[in-house]
């Protein structure tokens, strides 16, 4: 056998399912999403949110089939533990960026507490510099890192719940939970203002996406450790990052139009997203509208050819 041959990478294979992975710190999302795709052979997969190297925590990969749901994921709600350095602000406005002022800090956890409600509920937000959010067809960060200010419009953002988890003199450490968009990063820069000394982000964990908890997840190393098999068992199916949708099932005159991507009559189901099944496999997702329901996004049926986008080839 020639060394080549001994060291050619196995053929990638058609997996589908989703993976919680436990992002460690100091990877870049990508970086890690590679890692977990290289492990399992995999042909198509992309995660669903990203991660600063500087966080860990829960990212969701989507191998295969569920790419076509990632989506899903990308609009749930997240969870963070977050931790503030206060006294000190950054030019990116976490422990990644320059120390632009040191201040004093005069603030207590009491303080702090009494702050939240006003960042709590829907909120106008204001992106940071060093954002991949575009202006005139380049990245903020690319301008930042030219020292070039743009305009950068408040957007609205959701903060569902934020809690005091632990304070000392120097760091302020806080649970929170969010819709999609929010930048904690800015949260705790806004924070730190409105204490008076000033804060940056030095630590972040995301815990939860949508109904996934990290208690679920698994590290990049001990996934290497796992048998093949054994990996493809840690896979949720599918539809699992659809099981916030309603569940419709598709009675046996319809599965042929529904297949062919056509409108199917249902008078008086409610207008929105569906999770499909025909004869109790998920078909993929449908939305109701005025008493049709439309496919929007469908698995690929057994044996079919069919093409997936994902995220990340």
């Amino acid at each position: 056998m020639t060394k080549q041959a001994q060291y050619r990478r196995p053929p990638r294979r058609k997996v589908d399912g989703i993976l919680l992975l436990d992002k460690p710190v100091g990877v870049s999302s990508n970086t890690a999403l590679q890692h977990a795709k290289r492990l399992y052979n995999a042909d198509k997969a992309g995660h669903t949110g990203t991660l600063d190297p500087l966080a860990s925590g829960l990212l969701p990969i989507c191998f295969g089939e569920a790419t076509k749901f990632a989506h899903l994921l990308l609009d749930a709600d997240k969870a963070y533990v977050a931790t503030l350095r206060l006294g000190i602000t950054t030019t990116t406005g976490d422990a990644e960026g320059d120390v632009v002022l040191e201040r004093p800090v005069g603030a207590t956890r009491e303080a702090l507490a009494a702050l939240l409600p006003r960042f709590a509920g829907r909120i106008a937000q204001r992106p940071p510099r060093y954002a991949a959010l575009k202006y005139q067809g380049r990245n903020y960060y690319e301008y930042a890192r030219e020292g070039i200010e743009i305009p950068r419009q408040e957007r609205p953002v959701v903060i569902h719940d934020i809690v005091v988890v632990s304070w000392s003199p120097s760091e302020a450490t806080l649970a929170i939970r969010c819709g999609k968009g929010t930048y904690v990063r800015v949260l705790a820069e806004d924070l730190g203002e409105a204490l008076g000394c000033g804060a940056h982000l030095s630590a972040l964990r995301r815990t939860a996406t949508g109904a996934f908890d990290l208690a679920s997840a698994i590290t990049l190393d001990a996934l290497g450790e796992l048998a093949l098999a054994d990996r493809d068992r840690r896979l949720l199916p599918v539809d699992a990052g659809c099981a916030a949708l309603p569940r419709i099932d598709l009675a046996p005159r319809e599965i042929v139009a529904f297949r062919n991507g056509q409108a199917i009559s249902r008078v008086g189901l409610a207008d929105g997203a569906y999770r499909s099944y025909i004869e109790g496999v998920f078909a993929g997702v449908a939305h109701a509208a005025a008493g049709m329901l439309q496919p929007r996004r469908l698995v690929a049926a057994q044996g079919s050819e069919e093409p997936t986008e994902s995220l990340e080839s």
